[in-house]
């Protein structure tokens, strides 16, 4: 199974999403690679352009495996790229339901859920997972910088935000989108040298 799953995993690599498909279904069921392996697929299927066979084989396993998180996760991350921000919205909750006392680790399904609401126009609810995030992981750039241009953007803890981006920024200095955000930020604060300095720089 783990010389199949490698062969498998070697196709995703080169593209070859169908052929990758062809070895994990060479895999009995009953070893311990099972839920990732289904998981695999799914995500194969997706990039095959076929989200709805990768949903419902998602779905399944979470029927099967209640109290895994994964495919509830893979699920949230399909619909979000897909831009089904609703239905992200749901696995991420399902998801978040499982965890019993939130750790550091955990910020990832905060962060997703979050960036769904704002792109639902949800923004309180948003701004409450995006908090949350930040809480369970204070030095983490991506939720620093969503945070805070999300801020900036609406006009809103103009200050706070650029706080929260500049401090991206350090974390994360070659990371162009933060770079940018930090560009915006004092373009809306009206401090345009820098802002010029920034964009140039994103």
């Amino acid at each position: 199974p783990f010389a199949l799953a490698a062969l498998a995993n070697a196709y995703e690599t080169n593209k070859r999403y169908s052929d990758a498909i062809a070895i994990y279904d060479r895999i009995p069921m009953g070893t311990p690679l099972d839920s990732s392996i289904e998981i695999r697929k799914a995500i194969n299927l997706n990039l095959l352009d076929r989200p709805e066979e990768a949903q419902q084989l998602l779905e399944s396993l979470a029927q099967r495996y209640p109290d895994d998180i994964r495919p509830l996760d893979a699920l949230g991350s399909i619909m979000r790229a897909r831009k089904r921000y609703a239905e992200a919205v749901d696995y991420y909750t399902r998801a978040i339901a499982l965890i019993p006392k939130p750790e550091k680790r955990h910020w990832t399904y905060w962060y997703a859920r979050g960036t769904s609401y704002e792109r639902l126009k949800k923004w309180p609810l948003a701004e409450a997972d995006l908090q949350r995030a930040l809480q369970l992981h204070p030095d983490q750039p991506l939720v620093l910088n969503y945070l805070g241009y999300s801020w900036i953007d609406q006009n809103r803890n103009l200050r706070q935000g650029m706080v929260l981006i500049e401090k991206a920024v350090a974390l994360k200095p070659d990371d162009g989108y933060i770079v940018d955000s930090l560009g915006w930020a004092h373009y809306k604060l009206g401090n345009h040298k820098e802002a010029v300095r920034y964009l140039e720089r994103a």
